[in-house]
C-alpha cells in the first residue's frame, strides 16, 4: 500500500518500487519505522565523516558513497514499512521525515564543507539549494494536496545515484565534485524558480475558484 498523497515522477520510481515492497517483505518483524529513520539519518553521518576523511586521503570518499546506500535504505523504507505493514502514522511520519530531511541535508553540507574547505560557497549553496526545494514541495502540497518530492524526472534516488557517481569520479580527478556541485546547485535553481512560479499561477486560480464559490 503507498501513501495516496505522494506523487512521484522521478525515473526510478517503478523499479524502486518494487525494489523496496520486496525488502518490505523481507524485513523482521522487530524492525520498525523509527528505526529505518534513525539508519538513514546514520547514512547522512557516514556521508559527512567520509566527505571529511576524504579531504586527507579521497579513497575515504568510498566510505560516504556507502553511507548514501544507508541513507536510501533507511529514507525510503521507513515510511513504506509503515504502509506495508498497514500501521501508517500519516502526519507523525510526513513531520519527522522533513524535519529528518533538513537535519540530514545541513549534515550532508557540512561534509561538503569540511572536504571543500576552499569553496565554503559550493557548501553553502548546497544547503539553500535544497531548502529551497523541500520548502517548495511544502508549498505544493498546501495549494495542491499532493506531496511531491521530485523535480521533473529526478528524484532523491537519482541525486543519491549521481552523487556517488560523482564521488567515484573525484577519487581519480579532484574537482570533478566541486564543477558538478556547482552545475547541479545551479541547475536546481532553475528548477526551483520554474516551479515556484508554476506553483504562483496555481495558487492564484485556486484564489480565483475560492472567491467565486463565496
Amino acid at each position: 500500500m503507498a501513501n495516496q498523497d505522494r506523487e512521484r515522477s522521478n525515473l526510478l520510481r517503478s523499479a524502486e518500487h518494487r525494489l523496496v515492497q520486496y525488502l518490505c517483505s523481507r524485513l523482521p518483524q522487530w524492525v520498525t519505522s523509527d528505526m529505518l529513520t534513525a539508519f538513514g539519518f546514520l547514512g547522512s553521518l557516514v556521508i559527512c565523516a567520509g566527505l571529511w576523511l576524504g579531504e586527507s586521503n579521497r579513497f575515504f570518499l568510498l566510505l560516504a558513497i556507502s553511507g548514501l546506500a544507508i541513507h536510501w535504505f533507511g529514507d525510503s523504507l521507513d515510511g513504506r514499512l509503515a504502509y506495508y505493514r498497514n500501521r501508517p502514522r500519516k502526519w507523525y511520519g510526513w513531520a519527522l521525515d522533513i524535519n529528518v530531511d533538513w537535519t540530514s541535508a545541513c549534515i550532508i553540507g557540512l561534509g561538503f564543507y569540511l572536504y571543500l574547505p576552499a569553496y565554503k560557497i559550493m557548501a553553502a549553496l548546497f544547503v539553500v539549494v535544497y531548502g529551497g526545494a523541500m520548502i517548495i514541495a511544502l508549498l505544493r502540497y498546501k495549494i495542491t494536496n499532493q506531496y511531491q518530492i521530485d523535480s521533473f524526472y529526478f528524484g532523491p534516488t537519482e541525486l543519491r545515484l549521481l552523487l556517488a557517481v560523482i564521488l567515484l569520479m573525484e577519487i581519480f580527478r579532484a574537482d570533478t565534485l566541486l564543477q558538478f556541485g556547482v552545475a547541479g546547485s545551479l541547475l536546481l535553481i532553475v528548477f526551483n524558480v520554474i516551479e515556484s512560479c508554476r506553483l504562483l499561477k496555481l495558487g492564484d486560480q485556486k484564489d480565483r475558484l475560492e472567491k467565486a464559490s463565496y
